[in-house]
């Protein structure tokens, strides 16, 4: 289990989130869902030290993630950011390797395993055909796909994802959650940010929503409909639809 244990987080030396507690379970789909604003890319950006944690701590399966090396770090957790600031000028082969570097020695010299990592992660990912091509080049769809399939290279049983489906069209998104899925049934833990509601309670197992930079609601997504917080947070009417292949849930 990966436990937020009162914690606070700064952002560029401003606190954010102040005593934050949450347990987001092994093996399960987590997504915290909320407003613009409210706190949500900065606490998962404390995983990954692009936001400070100033108080409290972060325990992952017992062990405490401040007091570890970024290396070993990224041995536990796979981290997407929602937003990359460079895209490398660099082939798709080369740059979803790097996802093994937390595994490598010095020399960084990769063996048959690493290599056999890499490939599944490209295959799992769709992103194989495009092995030779620039990281650059590619349209924001297909580099985000290569990017999610570097950080499955770290071959982490803990993956985090902020607002993966951006660049994404209709069939790029459904692919994706069927990707997520697909890692669930695997055994590995995912937490993500979404601002797809309705997919978020379609997928997920555990739905966390914040809302001025606090948590308002942790549980499942049958109480999280019931409790009726998500018209409250987002200020919005929910309908509910039915069809033979279940459930759907749409706000206005």
């Amino acid at each position: 289990m990966l436990s937020f244990k009162n914690v606070n987080v700064s952002y560029h030396s401003d606190t954010i989130l102040k005593n934050i507690s949450l347990d987001v379970p092994s093996g399960r789909i987590t997504t915290i869902i909320g407003p613009n604003g409210c706190g949500k890319t900065t606490l998962i950006s404390s995983l990954n030290k692009t936001a400070d944690l100033t108080e409290g701590s972060i325990v992952l399966e017992g062990t405490d993630l401040s007091k570890i090396s970024s290396k070993e770090r990224a041995k536990l957790i796979a981290f997407l950011p929602q937003i990359r600031q460079v895209i490398p000028a660099i082939p798709v082969k080369v740059l979803v390797e790097h996802g093994r570097f937390p595994h490598l020695g010095f020399s960084r010299r990769k063996t048959k395993e690493d290599t056999d990592i890499v490939n599944k992660a490209m295959d799992f990912t769709g992103v194989t055909k495009y092995s030779d091509m620039y990281v650059n080049t590619l349209s924001g769809g297909v580099r985000q796909r290569v990017f999610f399939a570097m950080i499955l290279a770290q071959d982490c049983d803990t993956i985090i994802l902020d607002e993966p489906t951006t660049y994404l069209d209709i069939e790029g998104q459904r692919n994706f959650y069927n990707m997520i899925l697909s890692l669930k049934k695997r055994g590995k833990t995912v937490l993500l940010v979404l601002h797809d509601i309705s997919k978020a309670l379609e997928i997920s197992d555990k739905i966390v929503v914040m809302n001025n930079s606090e948590i308002v609601f942790d549980g499942t997504p049958a109480d999280c409909i019931e409790s009726h917080i998500i018209e409250d947070v987002f200020s919005a009417s929910c309908r509910r639809l039915k069809d033979e292949k279940g459930e759907y849930f749409l706000f206005e």
